[in-house]
C-alpha cells in the first residue's frame, strides 16, 4: 500500500522513532494537532506497515552481553540450498542479531553480541564451525561505538 505522507505524518515518523512510548497527548502537543487526528494518524501509519512495530531498547552492557563482534561470512557456493540453509541454521543462533546478504569479498555480514570473548569462542566452535556451508569467517570486535542512531536517515 503506497501512502502519501504529508508534513505532520513525518513529523509523527520521526517522534515515534525517538521515542515509541510518548503518549498520544503529548505527541499532538508537538506536532500540533489535536489527540483525535493525531492518534488516527498513527493507526494509519501503522496499518499501511510504514510503522512496523515498537520496541524497548534494551541496556546490553546492564543484561552482562559485553561484546559486539561484525563477522563477514564466505559461503561455500552460491546455490540455492546452500543459501537457504545457510540463512535457516543463523536464524536458529539467538546471539547473531542480524544477518545481511552483501556485495563484496564476502556474501553475509552478522552481527553477533555475546557476554564475553570465552562465549564467542564457544559459539565459534560449537554452532558456526557447524555450519557447512561457510567457507570462512572474519571477524571484528567492536571496541567502541562512536554512533547509534535509530532514526532513518530521511528529510523530516
Amino acid at each position: 500500500m503506497k501512502l502519501s505522507l504529508d508534513e505532520i505524518d513525518l513529523k509523527i515518523l520521526k517522534r515515534l522513532q525517538e521515542n515509541g512510548k510518548i503518549t498520544n497527548l503529548q505527541l499532538s502537543k508537538e506536532i500540533g494537532l489535536s489527540p483525535a487526528p493525531t492518534l488516527e494518524r498513527v493507526k494509519k501509519l501503522e496499518k499501511s506497515g510504514l510503522i512496523k512495530s515498537y520496541h524497548a531498547l534494551v541496556d546490553e552492557k546492564a543484561l552482562g552481553v559485553n561484546i559486539t563482534i561484525f563477522m563477514q561470512i564466505s559461503l561455500v557456493r552460491q546455490m540455492s540450498d546452500a543459501i537457504e540453509n545457510f540463512i535457516q541454521k543463523i536464524n536458529a543462533i539467538d546471539e547473531v542479531v542480524e544477518c545481511y546478504n552483501v556485495t563484496g569479498n564476502s556474501d553475509y555480514l552478522l552481527k553477533i553480541m555475546v557476554k564475553d570473548i570465552p562465549e564467542f569462542d564457544k559459539l565459534i566452535k560449537e554452532k558456526l564451525g557447524d555450519i557447512q556451508e561457510i567457507s570462512k569467517m572474519q571477524s571484528m570486535v567492536v571496541l567502541s561505538q562512536a554512533k547509534d542512531s535509530k532514526i532513518v536517515p530521511y528529510d523530516y
